[in-house]
């Protein structure tokens, strides 16, 4: 098992920098997240004490049960999955960015939190760039109205937009939906939000790693790549067709 996550470790690294190449752009400016949703603790230790030191969960439960066996290694844990108000002060415990702010509710709940424990927290915000009615995130036309919101809040530092690109077999058909939250960005730059001048891009899974580094992510969410499917039950999961 040590060995098998080794070497995918190395071939996503690998993939990263020649998408990277290809694009004129710096290996430094992609981050890779490990995507852990399923995946055991004992195989996520395997991949931070490579030096991996970013994961992301989908799953309140899930950052729980694993906390004992991660907490003590040099590893910043990210929620990537929908966030439900009832469930913010129990994933506050375990994480310093949310990347899947995308609503209004969610983000004065947060805010009312963090207040009383006296912190800030890193946040994306989540865009639905597919337009499809399965995915959660703002629809591209009302990004611009909720950052000049969220930004009310300062408690809450936005870092980014993410996205989870729409998924064919035909790679050309998911670079709309990436190249759209980099035009999203480009637009909220040229609204000139105060203090909005730096904002990372959060896309790109396994299938559409290249596409999403050539249109700009700084942040790859990689699990089915490093740490194979993942049964659930009778079904496999796959990062790619669910998140």
């Amino acid at each position: 098992m040590k060995d098998e996550i080794l070497y995918n470790l190395k071939q996503v690294h690998d993939r990263i920098e020649n998408a990277c190449k290809l694009s004129g752009r710096d290996a430094s400016d992609v981050q890779l997240l490990l995507a852990t949703k399923t995946v055991p603790a004992e195989k996520i230790r395997i991949a931070i004490e490579a030096g991996e030191n970013l994961m992301g969960e989908n799953k309140m439960q899930e950052l729980r049960d694993k906390d004992s066996d991660l907490q003590h290694l040099n590893i910043e844990r990210h929620f990537i999955g929908h966030l439900q108000t009832n469930k913010i002060k129990d994933v506050l415990k375990y994480v310093t960015c949310i990347q899947s702010l995308d609503r209004l509710n969610l983000a004065q709940e947060l805010d009312k939190q963090l207040q009383r424990e006296g912190r800030n927290l890193d946040v994306f915000v989540q865009v639905n760039t597919s337009f499809e009615e399965s995915k959660f995130g703002l629809p591209p036309t009302e990004v611009i109205s909720f950052i000049r919101e969220i930004k009310k809040y300062e408690t809450l530092k936005i870092k980014g937009l993410m996205t989870i690109g729409l998924l064919d077999v035909e790679k050309e058909k998911m670079r709309p939906s990436l190249k759209l939250l980099r035009k999203i960005r480009d637009e909220i730059y040229d609204a000139k939000i105060d203090g909005i001048n730096d904002l990372k891009l959060s896309m790109g899974m396994s299938q559409d790693l290249e596409l999403a580094v050539a249109e700009g992510s700084n942040l790859v969410r990689i699990g089915t790549s490093i740490f194979g499917n993942r049964f659930l039950g009778k079904e496999i999961w796959n990062e790619n067709i669910a998140e």
